[in-house]
């Protein structure tokens, strides 16, 4: 089957620049770190990898992190100003420029997310156009990837089991929604999976009835939700 390419593929996502995978791809790195953390942190520190540690500044990908975990859109001209909205939210932050090692792309960062007792790890590249890869959950190996602005994603926690995930995507489809793909990473005796769908927005209404299924663990959107 021949591969075929969009207008979006070729042009990138709608974004805040300058650089497609510095900038809209560290804003969706954020933002999914903050949707499988499951709670806004308190402090959040990033260890930049890389290019990501040598460029950060001059492409905003600092800013551009924090306003993914603030749940800020790629195209948001609120980035600029991430760290005065960090401030006003009382969220804590460090960045750190750091060697993680040759298995990791060069467009990576560890996000260390902390509130109270509860820490999580978890690590993200950008591989370049706004495509971006979560490749660990704390010390666990996964292979998550979403596209910045191109999906209204949903990242969903599960048991390992199909059941959950299945009856999930029935209720999608039953609402009207299409759904481009979906991705599934085993963690420990869990599951998480990234539900990419086209089209309109989920209302909240929908992603509390989807964690009414049993088996799941939580539901969240990375896209505004609709009323």
């Amino acid at each position: 089957m021949p591969t075929t390419y969009s207008v979006f593929d070729i042009a990138g996502p709608i974004m805040v620049g300058p650089s497609s995978s510095h900038t809209a791809g560290a804003v969706k790195i954020g933002q999914l770190a903050r949707a499988i953390y499951d709670s806004t942190p308190e402090k959040v520190v990033f260890q930049l990898h890389g290019s990501f540690g040598t460029v950060t500044k001059g492409h905003a990908t600092d800013r551009a992190l924090l306003a993914g975990i603030m749940k800020f859109k790629t195209s948001d001209p609120r980035i600029k100003d991430a760290f005065k909205e960090a401030k006003k939210r009382h969220i804590e932050y460090e960045f750190q420029v750091v060697d993680l090692g040759p298995k990791f792309h060069p467009n990576t960062v560890r996000v260390i997310l902390q509130k109270g007792d509860k820490t999580m790890s978890i690590t993200g590249s950008s591989i370049g156009g706004g495509n971006v890869m979560i490749c660990q959950v704390n010390n666990f190996d996964v292979d998550i990837r979403a596209m910045a602005g191109k999906y209204k994603s949903i990242i969903v926690s599960h048991e390992s089991s199909n059941r959950s995930l299945e009856e999930l995507t029935a209720y999608l489809i039953k609402k009207g929604h299409h759904i481009a793909n979906v991705q599934t990473s085993k963690i420990n005796s869990h599951a998480m999976s990234i539900v990419n769908i086209v089209k309109k927005h989920l209302t909240l209404n929908e992603v509390l009835a989807l964690e009414q299924i049993p088996g799941i663990e939580f539901v969240r959107s990375l896209t505004k939700l609709a009323h």
